[in-house]
């Protein structure tokens, strides 16, 4: 399962893969974004007002934002709950985004010469790195204080990136398991047309556009190398699959219990907004359609993982194509 050696049935889907990757990589060359160039951080518009009153969390998008506590409290302590929930996020997404550096960086130095999976890993890198700098940036000037990650998450971090580079194929679930969450968050504010501050959205507007290459590249490297694995190691992946979507789903997009406290968050209130109500489980089932509909392509939809999607509450129907929303989530109960 860890390895990439196998070569695939079909020459021909290697050298589609490979033109693919020059696809991609020409894509970072030419299209790509630096956080300080292209983001006006000192221009009158850009300002982030802690007192901003887009600062308030929609319940079409967040499961905090739907509860009726939440939208009982006064509009000051909305904002300033709101304020620190998406910074929290953006802190954790910078996170992520280290984790994946060091799997990659330790996959693609075992590379032999001439692959050209090294020179794409090590755009996606770079552009990584920017993203970091860019979210950074945005919680500086945000002015709240987040911690990022929940604590055992950021104990075993370094860990976990550098494991990754002995299971590339894990390595790359793991990639999927955290952007597409992100990915999908994102791609709902900038299409419900939810309003928040100027630097924020530009912020999501280019994790977005170099994010489509991530994703791209993780997606075919799964499609080539999966079937390649033999039957005992496929069906092993088939259930880690949604396990490891479901967790790293649940890393990066639950609120850290430090600021549960500093808020002032009821215990009932967080569980129902992580993840036990019918709304946040839409929520969170939405964020997989497209990884749905992956494993079903690569054959990792078994019935024993069909049950397993299930049993973790991000079953329900694959993605008919790449980004398609799912309307369902956004119906709040």
């Amino acid at each position: 399962m860890g390895t990439t050696t196998t070569a695939p049935r079909k020459q021909g889907e290697r050298e589609a893969y490979e033109a693919m990757l020059r696809t991609l990589s020409e894509g970072s060359v030419h299209v790509h974004f630096d956080p300080y160039e292209d983001i006006a951080w000192d221009a009158p518009e850009m300002q982030m007002d802690p007192k901003d009153e887009r600062w308030v969390l929609d319940p079409r998008v967040d499961p905090l934002g739907a509860t009726a506590w939440y939208q009982a409290q006064p509009l000051e302590r909305r904002i300033e709950i709101g304020r620190w929930r998406l910074m929290n996020s953006v802190k954790v997404g910078g996170a992520f985004e280290s984790i994946l550096i060091r799997g990659l960086m330790h996959y693609a130095m075992a590379l032999p010469n001439g692959s050209p999976e090294f020179r794409y890993c090590l755009h996606e890198m770079t552009e990584e790195c920017n993203h970091i700098q860019m979210f950074q940036e945005l919680v500086n000037r945000a002015g709240a204080d987040v911690p990022g990650m929940r604590p055992h998450f950021r104990a075993t971090s370094s860990t976990l990136g550098y494991l990754g580079g002995y299971f590339p194929v894990v390595l790359m679930i793991g990639i999927l398991a955290g952007e597409e969450p992100i990915d999908h968050f994102q791609k709902s504010i900038l299409r419900e047309k939810i309003a928040l501050p100027p630097a924020v959205l530009r912020a999501m507007e280019i994790h977005i556009a170099e994010e489509a290459r991530h994703i791209s590249f993780a997606d075919e490297f799964l499609r080539l190398y999966v079937p390649q694995l033999k039957r005992r190691q496929k069906a092993i992946l088939s259930v880690a699959f949604p396990v490891i979507m479901r967790s790293l789903a649940g890393e990066i997009m639950t609120m850290p219990r430090s600021v549960q406290r500093r808020f002032g968050i009821p215990d009932d209130v967080f569980r129902e907004a992580f993840w036990d109500s019918p709304h946040s489980k839409r929520i969170m089932a939405s964020y997989f359609g497209d990884m749905r509909a992956l494993a079903t392509e690569i054959g990792l939809m078994t019935p024993l993982a069909r049950r397993v999607w299930r049993r973790l509450g991000i079953d329900g129907e694959p993605s008919r194509y790449r980004g398609e929303p799912d309307r369902r989530a956004t119906l709040v109960s």
